[in-house]
C-alpha cells in the first residue's frame, strides 16, 4: 500500500468512527429529553383504573380483542394513558389479526425494551420511557418497513385524533 491509499483509507475511516460518534450522541441527546417520572405505588393505583394499573405497573395483559383502539383507523396519535407520552403516529398502525392494537414503529426514544421469560421462551417486553408503564411485546413478524410488531395492551394507550 502506497501512502497515498494509507493516507485516504485512515482519512475515511476517521470520518466513519467521527460519525458514528456523533450519530450516537444524537441519539443518547434524543431519549434525554424524556424526563423520568416517578410515582409511588400507592399515586400509581389512585391514578390509574384497576385495569390499567394491572397491565402498566404489575405487567399484566388485557384479553385480545377487548380494546377498541384495536379497530381504531383515524388519522391521529396514540399517547400514554399514564403520563401522556407520544407513542404511536396512526400512521405506524396496521391490522395485525391479534386482538391487540399493533404497531411497525414507535417514535424515536419513546419506549425502552428489555427481555422477558415469564413465558420460558425469551419475548421483548417494551414500557414506556417516562413512566416505566409495561405496555407489550415487540415481535419480529411484522410488516416492512420494519418487519416489528409492537404488541400493544389498548388499555395503555390513549388516542387522540387529528383535527379536522
Amino acid at each position: 500500500m502506497d501512502r497515498r491509499s494509507f493516507i485516504r483509507l485512515a482519512a475515511g475511516a476517521a470520518g466513519v468512527l467521527a460519525l458514528s460518534r456523533f450519530l450516537m450522541a444524537g441519539q443518547a441527546i434524543a431519549a434525554e429529553r424524556i424526563a423520568k417520572l416517578s410515582k409511588s405505588d400507592a399515586e400509581w393505583k389512585r391514578l390509574l383504573t384497576p385495569e390499567q394499573y394491572e397491565v402498566l405497573r404489575r405487567e399484566g395483559t388485557e384479553r385480545p380483542y377487548s380494546s377498541p383502539l384495536d379497530r381504531e383507523k383515524r388519522s391521529g396519535m396514540f399517547f400514554c394513558v399514564a403520563c401522556d407520552l407520544p407513542l404511536f403516529p396512526s400512521r405506524f398502525k396496521f391490522d395485525s389479526g391479534t386482538g391487540w392494537p399493533s404497531f411497525y414503529d414507535v417514535l424515536p426514544g419513546h419506549v425502552e425494551t428489555r427481555a422477558d421469560y415469564k413465558l420460558i421462551l425469551p419475548r421483548t417486553e417494551y414500557h414506556c420511557a417516562r413512566c416505566g408503564g409495561h405496555h407489550g411485546h415487540v415481535f419480529k413478524d411484522g410488516p416492512k418497513p420494519t418487519g416489528l410488531r409492537y404488541c400493544n395492551n389498548g388499555v395503555a394507550l390513549k388516542f387522540i385524533p387529528d383535527q379536522a
